[in-house]
């Protein structure tokens, strides 16, 4: 290789470093309370800014998360979340909380992905059956069964889920790398969508016959959070 070659493989590569390890940039305030109304306000991260001299406690504050959901739903869970909707002070530092209530005997969050954010779940009661799969091409499944204590991390952006296999109540708590991580089930995505997706697709896509794609899209999709 010359050495002309070398210095532009090297370039090259200094600039594909630098894609691969851009972040958002640090905040250059302590905080930036999410408001709706953009009077007087500064767009930040989707968000504007209240003056931080009117911030309180309510804005970084939630209660309640202690006390038990309804799981009488057809998948058997019920999400909290605990995000940047919740608590406005949660806005530009990009971490956020959730409680999940599982159905005794096959309580189910169903197979999921957090676009924004990587996740870490801790078992507080119960045990849960969790596991992801890995992106294509290996579309490798990873699974375990976690009891109280145990802690077990999502990928950012993977299909995940978690699964009562035990006879009484479950509870576990997420942390989430992102103020809005965001939410999409596959299921309800999929045959759930606002307008239907062409079955046909469907039927291609998936390989099954169109008045079982036509019965999915009928079905009502629950939303768990």
């Amino acid at each position: 290789m010359t050495s002309a070659h070398f210095i532009l493989a090297l370039s090259v590569l200094a600039l594909a470093f630098a894609f691969a390890y851009a972040s958002d940039p640090s905040p250059l305030q302590d905080f930036c309370v999410a408001i709706n109304d953009p009077k007087d306000g500064v767009f930040v991260n989707g968000k504007f800014c209240k003056d931080p001299k009117l911030a309180k406690a309510e804005d970084f504050y939630y209660s309640g998360l202690n006390i038990p959901r309804n799981i009488s739903n057809p998948v058997g869970s019920t999400v909290t979340p605990v995000n940047v909707a919740q608590i406005p002070g949660l806005n530009t530092l990009g971490i956020s909380l959730a409680r999940i209530d599982y159905a005794p005997s096959g309580g189910l969050n169903p197979p999921h992905t957090h676009p924004h954010a990587i996740e870490i779940l801790l078992v507080v009661e119960g045990t849960l059956y969790v596991g992801f799969v890995t992106s294509n091409t290996d579309n490798r499944l990873i699974t375990k069964v976690l009891y109280p204590g145990d802690v077990f991390v999502f990928p950012q952006g993977l299909v995940h889920f978690q699964f009562n296999v035990g006879k009484t109540n479950a509870v576990a708590l997420a942390g989430l790398s992102s103020q809005n991580p965001g939410v999409i089930t596959v299921a309800n995505a999929v045959f759930g969508s606002n307008p239907a997706i062409n079955p046909d697709l469907l039927v291609k896509a998936f390989q099954l016959d169109k008045n079982v794609v036509k019965n999915l899209q009928s079905k009502f999709w629950w939303a768990n959070n």
